[in-house]
């Protein structure tokens, strides 16, 4: 028996009892790709034991994604089909957890015309918008976790052969979501508890704005809603169910003025986006959109991602991630988002959460907007937290006070 394959039960009890807190009678629905198939079985299993009516499994092919793009008429792409559309209805009004496995290799679309990609991405944004606005107003309970594959084991682990790479990235995981722990609950337990002390810290101030600044040459001033609120760890669902939407987790978060962001800003890690990967790229702000970018590596995927719609250019979301954290602290590159946006400061790109305004997830579209919440058919995260970062966030009485330095939270 691997050394890992111990801990692979709690690492499923995880996601079930906690992750997405499945309730007695309840539907859970499972995106997995088909190389995960193993562990997705394990999920379910637990779901089953854990008293839900039933489990429905998605699976995603992604490498027949790729002979697709390459393969297909561009029409097809933006064609979405009625039936896949009423499928996400169905189960999201039955009141249905939601549990996605995000697995993919990192580089598996880069000779794909990245216009086909962002076609798809706006095509399936769009059918799925109802969906998509339900669980980030946590009207559902859901959960992001990852499982290696090989090809993404390999990207992070190229030093290994294809077997120790896999092992080592399961030990790499295991660990970052405290599921080889005696007490993975408790653990949890513990570490909510310490998220929710710097959401305190943050919600007290209820600051106007933010300025970040760093030795890559990031000067940016991000502005907050009023009434806007801080939040990390376990939310709720409307019915009042806690769950926790990403395992692992580090960071608190809230959503920024649409209008009110200006300066520079570069990136600290690759992000891995749709199968494509953008590197070492900074984004000029004016006015809260992006008036300009560049990107070494993948420059064109950078751009078709911020054209996809107007709240696209402009940011959706503002995290806090201590670089003393246990991910970062594993000097691990994942090129995967889940887990490098939980190593470090990140923002996103598009919708924001309305649940990050107080009373938002009551809010129509127009009083959203008024509010200054942005919203886009993409959330996308992407990370800028480095070792020597320092945050400084502004008072409504103009007072500056130091939020991070070092890379770290001061209190």
């Amino acid at each position: 028996m691997k050394a890992y394959e111990r801990f692979l039960d709690n690492y499923a009890s995880l996601i079930v009892g906690a992750g997405v807190n499945i309730q007695e009678g309840q539907l859970l629905v499972i995106a997995s790709p088909i190389e995960c198939a193993d562990f997705a079985r394990r999920i379910a299993q637990k779901a089953y034991e854990c008293g839900a009516k039933d489990v429905v499994m998605n699976w995603r092919d992604e490498l027949f994604s790729k002979i697709r793009y390459q393969g297909a008429p561009e029409e097809v792409f933006g064609e979405f089909p009625e039936w896949q559309k009423e499928y996400y209805k169905f189960y999201t009004d039955k009141g249905a957890a939601f549990i996605s496995i995000a697995a993919n290799d990192p580089e598996l679309l880069k000779d794909v015309d990245p216009k086909r990609i962002a076609m798809v991405q706006k095509t399936n944004s769009i059918a799925l918008a109802e969906h998509r606005d339900k669980l980030m107003s946590n009207e559902n309970a859901w959960c992001v976790v990852s499982v290696p594959t090989v090809a993404w084991a390999k990207k992070v682990f190229p030093e290994y052969s294809a077997e120790q790479a896999v092992d080592a990235l399961w030990g790499a995981i295991l660990t970052s979501v405290r599921a080889n722990e005696d007490d993975p609950t408790g653990a949890w337990d513990k570490h909510k508890k310490a998220l929710r002390k710097r959401m305190a810290f943050l919600n007290k101030y209820d600051f106007r704005r933010l300025r970040y600044q760093n030795s890559l040459g990031t000067d940016l001033v991000v502005g907050l809603p009023e009434g806007h609120q801080w939040l990390g760890g376990a939310e709720e669902t409307k019915q009042g169910v806690e769950f926790i939407a990403n395992i692992p987790t580090e960071e608190v978060f809230t959503l920024p003025h649409k209008e009110e962001v200006d300066g520079i800003v570069y990136s600290s890690k690759p992000l891995n986006y749709q199968g494509n990967l953008i590197d070492r790229f900074s984004l000029v702000f004016e006015k809260g959109k992006v008036v300009s970018c560049s990107a070494a590596v993948g420059q064109a995927v950078l751009e078709n991602l911020i054209a996809t719609d107007d709240g696209a250019a402009r940011l959706g979301e503002v995290a806090l991630v201590p670089f003393d954290s246990p991910i970062s602290n594993s000097n691990i590159l994942f090129y995967n988002t889940l887990f490098d946006e939980n190593a470090s400061c990140h923002l996103a790109f598009g919708k924001a959460y309305p649940v990050c305004l107080k009373g938002g997830e009551e809010m129509d579209k127009d009083t959203l907007e008024a509010a200054g919440v942005n919203d886009s058919l993409v959330h996308v995260d992407f990370m800028i937290g480095t070792k020597d970062l320092s945050i400084d966030g502004q008072t409504a009485d103009g007072e500056w006070v130091p939020v991070f330095r070092n890379g770290n939270f001061v209190e």
